[in-house]
């Protein structure tokens, strides 16, 4: 059972600083550019604990994790950030503009705490897996400052939308807490201490399952974190507050539920020739040209490209390719294709992604490219926009930008409840939420 429970958050007191100045992007998203402007903003930046800055003279006692914990404490002295005088449910809504189209969407979920939970439980489901370093960053912080800031991003099933229902309900009649980030993505928050209403997503949540959209490493490091405090606790205390993690639930039947793909990038590879490689996959896949003989040609057949990438393709999947050379194509799987034949080692749920054909029959079969050279990421790169993709092979940085259509959140959830994992990279869950919309101290008790 997935329990839920309210808590007392700390946030920034919107009359002390404005919150787009000080609220940021999670910690895994912020370049060192987006680093220093968050530093440039304003002193109370979350950037100071979320992802600071490392300082040539650091050492055990005075570092980056010392130094985010010394800022939360003389924050909360100052009454920067000021906790709730009840505990509650925190209803989160975000409206956004898909990159790269003209289409608007929102999102609604609720934050509250999750009490965090083996994997062998069956509650909580992964769908990637996790590095040490990043986990390593993540617990030392949170050992330092007690303290999470950002948000882990929870997919639950609710077809009916009966959880949506009472989200959108309570929102409709009390007034939000509003700001606007830097990405133009609208964010809204609603505190509701009503133990009424809290009782009932408790209870609506009982049954559910829960799969990770966003958030392993400090999913796994709250698990960590909890395993080290019960050792030290020398007994067990079910309303702990290390029992818990800060989550935001958000349904997967969503209709603002927005995954981006992540193209990939091929370079130094010895002796290409793209004839010969489109010839090796010539067994698996179709292969459909754009030619663009003249500059002025480039934009028409790249429009018609991108609108049969993403197009169903009679019921056949598709994968987009630029060599550069003055064309686009599209490798589409032939029909005869026999994927579990080639593919034996993996679930047919798996066999469905398109990444998967990517890295199993296009960079292992057509360019020898290995699970092991990707992971070491010694031929392979990634780049979420299409054109700064395309844009890099124009510039010679690639030898090829592979071009793909976005996993589908039923594919994510449903490949995560069967014990199964995505490949790296495989999703780009947009917007993310927002790190310091509330923060969560990890003492006392859950709802203290």
């Amino acid at each position: 059972m997935a329990e839920v429970h309210a808590f007392r958050a700390y946030r920034y007191d919107a009359n002390r600083v404005a919150l787009e100045d000080v609220l940021t992007q999670p910690y895994d998203k912020i370049t060192p550019a987006m680093q220093e402007g968050y530093y440039a903003r304003s002193p109370y930046n979350l950037i100071a604990i979320e992802k600071g800055r490392t300082l040539a003279g650091d050492s055990a006692e005075s570092n980056v994790y010392t130094r985010a914990a010394r800022k939360i404490e003389e924050w909360i002295a100052e009454k920067i950030l000021v906790k709730d005088a009840a505990p509650g449910i925190y209803i989160y809504a975000q409206n956004f503009q898909v990159p790269g189209t003209q289409t608007s969407r929102a999102r609604m979920g609720f934050i509250a705490l999750g009490r965090v939970e083996d994997y062998d439980a069956q509650v909580v489901f992964r769908h990637e897996r996790t590095l040490s370093a990043p986990k390593a960053d993540r617990i030392e912080l949170l050992r330092r400052t007690g303290t999470q800031t950002g948000q882990l991003f929870m997919l639950y099933d609710d077809p009916a939308r009966a959880i949506d229902t009472m989200l959108e309900d309570v929102a409709s009649k009390n007034t939000a807490l509003e700001l606007r980030d830097e990405l133009g993505v609208t964010h809204r928050l609603w505190l509701v201490s009503d133990p009424v209403f809290v009782r009932r997503i408790q209870d609506a949540m009982v049954e559910k399952k829960l799969v990770i959209a966003d958030g392993h490493h400090r999913y796994e490091t709250a698990l960590a974190y909890r395993n080290e405090r019960r050792a030290q606790c020398g007994k067990a205390d079910p309303l702990a507050a290390h029992e818990f993690a800060m989550m935001t639930f958000i349904n997967a039947h969503s209709k603002g539920l927005v995954i981006l793909p992540t193209h990939r990038l091929v370079s130094h590879l010895e002796n290409f020739d793209f004839e010969a490689f489109r010839e090796r996959l010539a067994q698996y896949f179709d292969w459909y040209a754009y030619p663009f003989p003249t500059s002025e040609e480039r934009a028409a057949s790249y429009a018609e490209f991108r609108k049969d990438l993403q197009s169903p393709n009679h019921g056949r999947r598709a994968i987009g390719v630029y060599p550069g050379g003055g064309a686009f194509y599209l490798f589409v799987l032939r029909r005869e294709t026999d994927l579990e034949g080639l593919l034996p080692d993996i679930s047919e749920e798996q066999r469905g992604l398109d990444v998967v054909l990517l890295h199993r029959l296009v960079l292992e079969k057509g360019l020898g490219i290995t699970g092991e050279a990707v992971a070491a990421e010694k031929n392979v790169g990634y780049e979420r926009e299409t054109d700064a993709a395309i844009a890099a092979v124009d510039r010679g940085e690639a030898q090829l930008a592979f071009l793909l259509n976005p996993v589908r959140v039923q594919q994510v959830t449903g490949i995560a409840l069967a014990g199964g994992v995505l490949p790296q990279k495989s999703t780009d869950f947009y917007p993310k939420l927002l790190s310091g919309v509330a923060i969560y101290r990890v003492e006392g008790r859950a709802e203290e």
